[in-house]
């Protein structure tokens, strides 16, 4: 499926294809914090399908305590987030489903990864797939 995305701004226009059925929730505390919510919600994209449109994203590079490196894309004017992918050569593209105009379409999540950081209050989501850590 053809997805259309943008910042908050839109100085940021990007487009790819993903696959219906591959949404997932990750509730680690980077992306909490990352996110200003209590999760945040991913698709892959192949990277051969991923494209900028419009503008520049500026990025900034997370290491985890493991040592794993992730490259952050998002936009300098709005600070809207855009995609997650690894720092060199990028086989995908972890786009922010809340910036695409077809979110609405794409299903629901399928999995849920570090559970064990999820807030209590949220309640659970019995029929996905869940981790409580990295999977």
């Amino acid at each position: 499926m053809k997805v259309e995305g943008q910042c908050h701004c839109g100085a940021i226009v990007y487009e790819a294809q993903v696959e219906s059925g591959t949404m997932a929730i990750c509730h680690c505390a980077d992306c909490q914090m990352q996110s200003g919510s209590v999760f945040r919600v991913n698709i892959p994209a192949p990277a051969g399908s991923f494209r900028i449109v419009k503008g520049t994203p500026k990025t900034y590079l997370k290491v985890a305590d493991s040592g794993a490196r992730r490259l952050h894309a998002f936009c300098g004017h709005c600070g809207g987030p855009v995609y997650s992918s690894a720092v060199e050569n990028p086989q995908s593209y972890s786009l922010r489903v809340g910036a695409l105009k077809q979110r609405h379409e794409l299903g629901g999540p399928v999995r849920q990864i570090w559970a064990k950081r999820r807030f209590h209050w949220l309640p659970p989501l019995d029929d996905v797939e869940t981790f409580e850590g990295q999977p």
